[in-house]
């Protein structure tokens, strides 16, 4: 895995007050200790505690000396000037180092689409960069699950020289507006600043795609997914880079074109150039509760969004039985995402590695229903589909000839249902997300149902494959109810939780007189619309509650109801003599 406090290029250490360098001062710029010390050529060096420990290497005798540095220099790809150059040894250590020139104060080159969307993007000063750099490896902010991989900042440099104006590309009123934005901080509109940073092994995600020899449609997927999972991870830690580039992730690709990965099954990266790295404006505000809002919000509107608006290339938006997904491949597992709704900003929340590992608790006893919390601090409940399996039930309410006759719904029949009943103002809790694993079942079964697999054999994915697969698993995501989204999306707070009407009763929270009207109510309400339940329990219903733990009544007096499974939900049948 991609070390975030390491790399071979850069070896550990600390600095002892014996190693310091001398005549050196320590000052604190935007958050950041610095070693501040006069380099031999006039110039000033700014040390980062990782650069300390090997101040010796990083003074500009030792990478930047004519001599050595234009023999030394190997020139990356980019707009920017940005070199990697080896350092002399130095007790018998040498480091690989990345010297970039900082933009700062420059017009940024962007294309017509970027300029209408950053149009105030302005290039970080070094100590800009290096602040909010630091901020992201610590990674305090957003979901404690995710950790961004950068390279070290080791030191900035100030060269002695002083240009002319016209040679630096500044504008003086942009360097104006960062001196007043941080009047502790110096920026000489005529001097350079060459930031340093450790090496990186590996390879940015175009060369890896080379290497695989991508082209094509599968080029520019792998190059989507890839720049998705790390603006996505970004944007979780409060940060975005505004003009994010496949060139500024770096892969560890395999001879056997695999990638490596980290304990999730994750793709491992590392973010390189940070010239553009900035706080998103809800990080500003604050981290956590801005990343739920943000998702609360989109999830409110998730089928509203604008569906002519171009997707990434390794997104669909697709429909089926009358449902409107967004639909993609999760990388880490092999396996695929339908993400109810028209919005592919949702589609990262539901990835595998967002849920499946994070703490949970179960449900039921009988079935594989969990709770949890993502690493988007997004709370869900997780269902593994009983479709094809055969519908043997306990229960003696259930119409069991019937439910074997029908079988278990599909997941995609169940997200239909569920959102054509909340449609007609049947309360139901909200389908998120459909997910096929990406491991086949260790064996089929002899017992298995196959109908709802040829049912819906004339289904098909963007890539031409069934929707429904029996040799695979599927889980159904559904929100964890604690208010309505449109109410959380204006206001987030915990305005219900629920209870289901099974415990409910359990707890003498409501009588069993109570119960009993309920179910009816409910199957009456179904059998108005059409539908009916072949296996009817009280644990189907959920009783809410509200923050004074007073019980939440409908519009006829009675508590509020929400339907939370939809297992044996169907159409009903034509009554004899009907048509």
């Amino acid at each position: 895995m991609l070390n975030r406090e390491s790399d071979a290029s850069v070896p550990n250490g600390l600095a002892r007050p014996s190693d310091l360098p001398p005549r050196c001062t320590a000052v604190s710029l935007l958050g950041v200790d610095y070693h501040q010390l006069k380099a031999a050529d006039g110039g000033e060096i700014y040390l980062t505690r990782f650069g300390l420990p090997f101040w010796r290497n990083l003074l500009p005798e030792n990478w930047y000396a004519p001599d050595w540095f234009e023999a030394k220099r190997e020139r990356l790809e980019g707009t920017s000037m940005v070199y990697r150059v080896p350092t002399r040894a130095v007790n018998g250590t040498a480091l690989n180092l990345v010297a970039k020139w900082s933009r700062v104060g420059e017009v940024v080159p962007f294309d017509t689409l970027s300029v209408n969307k950053f149009i105030h993007a302005e290039f970080n000063s070094p100590f800009e960069e290096f602040s909010l750099l630091m901020e992201l490896r610590k990674g305090e902010a957003g979901p404690q699950g995710i950790r961004i991989h950068t390279q070290r900042p080791m030191a900035i440099y100030l060269p002695n020289e002083r240009l002319q104006l016209w040679q630096t590309g500044r504008s003086e009123d942009k360097i104006r507006a960062k001196v007043t934005r941080h009047p502790g901080v110096e920026i000489d509109i005529l001097r350079q600043y060459v930031v340093l940073f450790g090496w990186i092994k590996g390879l940015d995600a175009v060369k890896t795609a080379d290497q695989f020899k991508l082209e094509g449609r599968a080029r520019a997927e792998f190059l989507a997914r890839t720049t998705s999972l790390v603006t996505h991870e970004l944007w979780q830690k409060g940060c975005r880079v505004v003009d994010m580039k496949p060139a500024h992730i770096i892969l560890r690709p395999g001879p056997d074109r695999s990638l490596l990965r980290d304990r999730n099954g994750q793709i491992a990266y590392a973010l390189v150039d940070y010239e553009l790295l900035e706080r998103t404006h809800e990080h500003e505000k604050a981290v956590r509760s801005a990343n739920r809002q943000l998702y609360l919000k989109h999830m409110a509107r998730r089928f509203e969004a604008d569906a002519a608006a171009p997707l990434p290339a390794h997104l669909h938006a697709v429909n089926f039985l009358g449902v409107d997904y967004i639909f993609g491949r999760a990388e880490s597992t092999g396996g695929m995402l339908w993400v109810a709704g028209k919005d592919p900003d949702l589609f990262n929340y539901f990835l595998p590695e967002r849920w499946r590992r994070t703490p949970k608790k179960k449900l039921s006893s009988r079935n594989e229903v969990f709770s949890t919390r993502t690493k988007d601090n997004i709370n869900l409940i997780w269902k593994v589909s009983r479709m094809g399996d055969p519908p043997w039930l306990s229960n003696p309410e259930a119409n069991k000839p019937a439910a074997r006759e029908y079988g278990f719904n599909s997941p995609f029949e169940e997200f239909a249902f569920a959102l054509e009943l909340s449609r007609q103002g049947v309360k139901t809790v909200y389908p998120r997300a459909i997910y096929m694993t990406g491991h086949k079942r260790e064996s089929g079964r002899q017992d298995a149902d196959e109908r709802r697999y040829a049912a819906l054999a004339h289904l098909r994915t963007p890539d031409g494959e069934p929707l429904v697969r029996k040799e695979y698993d599927y889980i159904t995501i559904w929100g964890f109810w604690n208010g309505p989204d449109e109410l959380l999306a204006a206001d987030d707070g915990q305005y219900y939780h629920a209870v289901n009407a099974q415990r409910a009763f359990a707890n003498k929270t409501i009588s069993q007189e109570a119960l009993k009207e309920l179910m009816q109510l409910k199957a009456e309400r179904l059998a108005r619309f059409g539908f009916e339940d072949l296996n009817p329990k009280p644990d189907h219903l959920l009783v809410s509650f509200d923050a004074g733990e007073k019980m939440v009544i409908g519009s006829l007096g009675k508590p509020e109801v929400r339907l939370c499974n939809f297992e044996l939900i169907r159409r009903r049948p034509p009554a004899s003599g009907e048509s």
